[in-house]
């Protein structure tokens, strides 16, 4: 019978070195091989005739070799060129390779070969540099459409290409079809031995589309139906609390020191409606950063508690999570309402009050990180839970947290801005609220992308800026240098500045890998004005306030996600103060020149995400991990927006008809689905 977990190291081909290769490409099992699908095809099954190719193109050739393969060493060490004439019915071309003394014993006059790779023709000579070949009549390399995978270092297209092929012959034919046949029938989908055939080796290029619908298909309707579950579990189960209609939200808003925007307003209004419904409120609040998220949940919280409920917020960091206990308090104060803060680094004698306090009901409002979590806090009466920036707390803590009440209102909050189609995607189980407007005292960050070459004018700039009053963040994106990735380390910069470059200045590092107490600490310092240049990794993209930060240096700015730089910008611009936002990057690929240029035209959010989702897709946009999702591996959510309407159409037509997927024709769907979801289902 077919194990498709056994181990990888059992396909043919694959032995103790090439088994360590492919577990750093994620393939562990033989399900693993076989998924593991191409980045792209190469079309080599057409010939061109040598006289009508063109500079630049990738090109198939037939050809007669006319001459030996000619051996040139160069004075450069460990380089020998290697040269073969070849000619068909129209023209000579030369093609050359370097290093591969293997091809000696290959090539014979007279012979005919196919040959595959990048054309160029200089002073009227037509050249192929390391074209991969054939012998006529065995198409291995060429003749065909072939796949092109991602690699690792050792590995080679072609050794990747074998042990795919190898691990499709053991499976040929005996894959267990994962979809129902009534929807195969309805959407016109591949069965699934020949769509995983095809994917990787397919016979044209319909094939190959047809086979890559079926399989997005799939991976975006599992996920449908899984988030789709989520949500109809909490509207059947739940019948939430109904907040008091007397109580006016317009209560607090009169009372603010500054405007709301329309947009914070219209959120507001979504949530009060959803607040005095008897269903309990699952709201996603997503909003740029600095568009004012907190404020709207201040607001709320004020009705909540004046309800007579108690009302949470769970912040990712202590720094955070005290920023917001200043803002809560500011406002809420006032109103009578008693907000406290409970973070670990507070003393256990500290501690017990606050959680006997909490239990009885004489905390309003508790503010805090992860220890909200934890078994021994207690709510009297939890009405509201909100949890600031989602992508740090899965679908589980939610669940955890809001069991502290009897089925209270939650509300998400999120800086990062995704488009409203995929926010779909991947928060399927909330109602979605965006406020996208920024309140109009917000200054527009300058933002400028720089090579190497400006570095000097870069710390120039950054020691005027310092001299004025100001403070700087530095961003990288490893903690040590790694010989094989080319980007600087925090503790090599953070040598370097503190000794030479700004040996006059207060320079600190923090990164990921240092414990929280450490992190606050120092970010407490930086806050507090006492340090002058912080050099990080990307823990200080979230949400803490530094009004006197006016710079923002991004070394090695090409390895960050559009999104990601945006999110880090943003800790600039918070204060009265010009601010800017310096992208240093390396290479100078089109797609890099095209994203330092997004950066540099808009400080719209919601711009940028689908900007950055178009460039990179969405595995990489999303680090779907984050999202508590399982990873795409096939589907991209920007190309695959016609595909995942129909998955979004089908998966509620199923659920209409069978919620919990009993019906024997739905097995298979809650099969992968559960497998997909583990336990976060109940279905």
């Amino acid at each position: 019978m077919l194990d498709l977990n056994q181990d990888v190291k059992y396909v043919k081909g694959v032995g103790p070195n090439r088994v360590l290769l492919l577990n750093k490409l994620g393939i562990y099992t033989l399900k693993d091989l076989i998924t593991y699908y191409p980045r792209e095809h190469e079309d080599r099954s057409k010939p061109n005739k040598i006289a009508d190719l063109v500079d630049g193109q990738d090109a198939l050739i037939e050809a007669v070799c006319v001459s030996k393969l000619n051996e040139i060493r160069t004075r450069r060490k460990n380089m020998t060129i290697y040269k073969l004439i070849v000619r068909d019915d129209t023209a000579t071309a030369v093609l050359t390779w370097y290093n591969q003394g293997y091809l000696k014993k290959i090539f014979n006059i007279g012979e005919k070969y196919t040959f595959y790779g990048k054309v160029t023709i200089k002073d009227g000579v037509t050249q192929i540099i390391s074209p991969t070949f054939d012998v006529e009549g065995k198409n291995k390399n060429t003749g065909k459409i072939i796949p092109i995978y991602p690699l690792t270092h050792n590995l080679s297209q072609n050794t990747i290409r074998q042990i795919i092929e190898n691990g499709l012959n053991l499976v040929k034919n005996k894959l267990q079809e994962t979809l129902p046949q009534y929807i195969l029938n309805e959407y016109n989908l591949k069965e699934i031995n020949l769509a995983i055939n095809s994917i990787h080796f397919p016979q044209d290029f319909a094939d190959f589309e047809s086979a890559r619908k079926r399989l997005v298909f799939e991976e975006l309707l599992s996920t449908q139906l899984a988030l789709s579950s989520l949500k109809n579990m909490n509207i059947m189960d739940n019948t939430g609390i109904k907040f008091n209609k007397e109580v006016k939200m317009s209560d607090v808003i009169s009372e603010l020191p500054f405007k709301l925007t329309k947009a914070q307003l219209r959120v507001l209004e979504e949530i009060d409606n959803d607040m005095e419904a008897s269903k309990p409120m699952n709201r996603l609040l997503q909003g740029d950063v600095g568009s004012g998220k907190t404020v709207v949940a201040i607001i709320a919280a004020y009705k909540a508690v004046k309800s007579g409920y108690q009302m949470t917020i769970m912040a990712p960091t202590a720094i955070l999570a005290s920023q917001h206990m200043e803002e809560f308090s500011k406002i809420l104060n006032k109103f009578g309402i008693r907000c406290e803060l409970l973070i670990s680094g507070i003393t256990k004698k500290r501690k017990e009050d606050i959680l006997n306090r909490l239990k009885e009901g004489e905390i309003d409002v508790l503010i805090g990180t992860h220890a909200i979590l934890e078994e021994n806090v207690v709510f009297k009466n939890l009405g509201l839970v909100v949890t600031d920036e989602q992508h740090r707390f899965g679908v589980k803590q939610r669940k955890v947290i809001s069991e502290k009440g009897n089925n209270p209102d939650i509300l998400v909050m999120t800086a990062t801005p995704i488009p409203r189609t995929l926010a779909l995607i991947l928060y399927g189980d909330l109602d979605i609220s965006i406020i996208d407007e920024l309140p109009p005292n917000r200054k527009k960050i300058d933002t400028f992308a720089v090579t190497k070459g400006m570095e000097e004018r870069v710390n120039n700039f950054i020691k005027k800026q310092i001299d004025e009053g100001r403070q700087a963040y530095i961003v990288c994106p490893l903690v040590e240098e790694n010989e094989e990735i080319n980007a600087k380390s925090v503790m090599e910069l953070a040598d370097k500045y503190k000794n030479s470059i700004f040996k006059d200045y207060k320079v600190e590092y923090m990164h990921g890998k240092m414990r929280p107490k450490e992190k606050d600490a120092i970010m407490e310092l930086f806050k507090n004005g006492e340090i002058d240049i912080l050099i990080s990794t990307t823990v200080i993209e979230v949400g803490v306030n530094v009004p006197n930060a006016s710079i923002m240096i991004v070394e090695n700015a090409e390895r960050f996600g559009l999104a990601q730089l945006h999110q880090l910008r943003g800790r600039v611009g918070r204060g009265e103060y010009k601010s800017y936002c310096i992208l240093k990057y390396n290479g100078n690929s089109e797609i890099i020149r095209k994203r330092m240029k997004v950066m540099q035209e808009t400080n719209n959010g919601f711009i940028i995400s689908e900007k950055d989702l178009e460039l990179r897709g969405s595995g990489e946009f999303f680090g779907t991990k984050q999202h508590g999702l399982p990873e795409f591996k096939i589907a991209n959510l920007f190309e695959d927006m016609p595909i995942l309407k129909l998955a979004q159409s089908a998966a509620t037509k199923i659920l209409d008809k069978d919620v919990k997927l009993e019906n024997k024709e739905n097995e298979k769907l809650k099969q992968i689905v559960k497998e997909k979801f583990g336990n976060r289902l109940e279905i």
